[in-house]
C-alpha cells in the first residue's frame, strides 16, 4: 500500500478495529477517521501518538517502513509463523486475522469458564511444517 492514508487503514484493519473504535481512540470522530485514510485530511502528531500507545505502528503509517522487531524478542515459534504470514496473500491475511481473534476471544472464554468449541482438535505446530 501506498501513502498515508491506505497504511493507517491497514493499520487499523490489522488490528481488528472498526472507523469508529480507532477514531475513539485518537480522539475524533468516525468522519474524520474517514477522511484520514482517504487522504483528504491529514491527522495531528497527539492522534498518531495515541494509536502509537495502542499498537499502531506509527513508522509504518508514516513512511511506509515497518518498525523493526528485535530478532530476540520471537519465539522460534512466532519467527516461524511470522515468515509464513508474509508470504500470504493479503486477503488470506485477513482471513487468518479474523481466524485468530475469534480463537483468542475463544481462548478468553475458557479462562473464565464458558468452553465453546470448534467441533475438531486445532493443532498448530502441524500447519507450521
Amino acid at each position: 500500500m501506498s501513502g498515508f492514508g491506505p497504511r493507517l487503514r491497514e493499520e487499523r484493519e490489522r488490528l481488528g478495529l472498526t472507523q469508529r473504535v480507532f477514531g475513539d481512540i485518537g480522539g475524533v470522530e468516525p468522519n474524520a477517521q474517514g477522511k484520514y485514510e482517504s487522504g483528504e485530511r491529514t491527522p495531528r502528531a497527539d492522534y498518531l501518538a495515541a494509536l502509537a500507545k495502542r499498537g499502531v505502528d506509527a513508522l509504518y503509517v508514516l513512511s511506509g517502513v515497518h518498525t523493526p522487531v528485535p530478532l530476540d524478542s520471537l519465539t522460534v515459534d512466532e519467527d516461524r509463523v511470522l515468515a509464513l504470514f508474509r508470504r500470504l496473500p493479503e486477503a488470506d491475511k485477513r482471513a487468518l486475522r479474523h481466524l485468530l481473534q475469534r480463537l483468542a476471544g475463544e481462548a478468553s472464554e475458557r479462562e473464565v469458564g464458558q468452553v465453546r468449541t470448534l467441533g475438531r482438535p486445532v493443532i498448530f505446530d502441524d500447519a507450521l511444517t
